[in-house]
């Protein structure tokens, strides 16, 4: 399980870093994406796909999850540059969350590129569940919990009130 967070850390980083810098071959056109207000207005298509999957994958969610359907009848699929749905506003806030923890928190080496930092990434509490819970939590951290608000329960009886 540990290789794996590493792995899919791993290769979320070198995503980003390639798409924030891009490749002469895969550079996107001005105005191909719109409505990015997180990801490097230059990343590559391949970039964002892949940043795309990786939350997919870490959230065990579909694209439909957070962005919404065309209303335009004669189109199908989903019109990715909609605010509609909450979700896509969620992931925004959670993008700006897990950077800011990366770069203030864990960025022990005090690095001068924090964008390349990946110390916490999506999986690290969706462990792929779109509602990230304890239950989604390693089994050892999941019982210390457990202990914690059973000893909590008998210094407060009646809920502390």
């Amino acid at each position: 399980m540990k290789r794996l967070m590493l792995s899919v850390g791993l290769i979320t980083a070198i995503v980003i870093a390639m798409g924030a810098a891009g490749s002469p071959s895969e550079k996107k056109l001005p105005g191909e994406f719109k409505n990015l207000k997180i990801l490097p207005q230059n990343i590559s298509k391949d970039s964002l796909h892949a940043v795309m999957r990786s939350y997919s994958f870490a959230l065990g969610v579909r694209c439909g999850f957070c962005h919404a359907s065309n209303k335009d009848t004669t189109q199908h699929g989903l019109d990715f540059a909609s605010d509609e749905k909450e979700e896509k506003n969620t992931a925004r806030e959670m993008m700006t969350m897990v950077h800011t923890l990366n770069t203030v928190n864990f960025n022990y080496m005090k690095s001068t590129k924090p964008d390349t930092i990946h110390t916490i990434i999506c999986y690290t509490c969706h462990r792929g569940m779109k509602d990230p819970s304890s239950a989604n939590l390693m089994p050892e951290i999941k019982k210390a919990e457990d202990e914690q608000m059973q000893q909590w329960k008998q210094q407060h009886p009646g809920g502390g009130k």
